[in-house]
């Protein structure tokens, strides 16, 4: 027993692991220019994501990065898909954070089970399924607790009605999950297909900790 968990252990080391290989800043201000993302994201933010990217080594999709800014509100599109070999934006939603990670702004969050709360951080997409949420992807934490506990969590990209446009006209604000980030569900299926099985997911937020926390900025 001693032994599988060891090798179990090696395996997974081997699939994911924190280089300290980087990219440099004029390559990263470079590729945030060319693909026009001043009005999108902030560039400190996109630096962060595409730093930890390049130190992520895994089978992951080379591509392909999705991030999500929670410092945004609530009532802005804040879920990006960003498809790095031809240098656009695939996808830009609606997004929503944990019930107990705040009202219309996040500012709490939490690898906690049953928190309810939103995590940060990098993950790895994984496998998809289908659960009382629907068609759904399951997402790896990478980061020693900060958001290793998701997939314990169920924490998982999903479609919901609530995370719509429609809602936020109704109720002033995106409605709130269990702390999945949830999308609208006439886009969830697509979205989830171009990024299921691989791909570097990093969550941003307004909280002083991860940054002291992190183990791959």
């Amino acid at each position: 027993m001693k032994k599988s968990f060891l090798i179990i252990s090696t395996l997974l080391l081997l699939l994911v692991s924190i280089t300290s290989f980087s990219m440099g800043e004029n390559e990263i201000k470079t590729l945030y220019n060319e693909m026009k993302l001043s009005k999108e994201i902030s560039y400190d933010l996109f630096k962060d994501a595409m730093i930890g990217y390049s130190r992520i080594d895994a089978k992951k999709k080379k591509d392909v990065i999705t991030i999500i800014d929670y410092s945004k509100p609530s009532t802005e599109e804040r879920f990006y898909v960003l498809d790095l070999k031809r240098k656009e934006v695939i996808f830009k939603t609606y997004v929503s954070h944990g019930v107990n990670t705040g009202g219309n702004e996040a500012s709490r969050f939490s690898n906690t089970l049953n928190s309810r709360q939103s995590s940060l951080g990098f993950f790895l997409t994984n496998e998809t399924y289908y659960g009382r949420n629907g068609y759904s992807l399951r997402l790896d934490g990478l980061e020693k607790g900060i958001n290793d506990r998701a997939r314990e969590r169920t924490i998982v990209i999903h479609g919901a009605a609530y995370a719509t446009d429609d809602f936020i006209r109704r109720n002033g604000r995106l409605g709130r999950s269990w702390g999945c980030p949830a999308l609208p569900d006439n886009l969830s299926k697509e979205v989830i297909d171009t990024i299921k099985n691989g791909s570097v997911l990093f969550v941003y937020g307004n909280d002083n900790t991860y940054s002291n926390k992190t183990n791959i900025l």
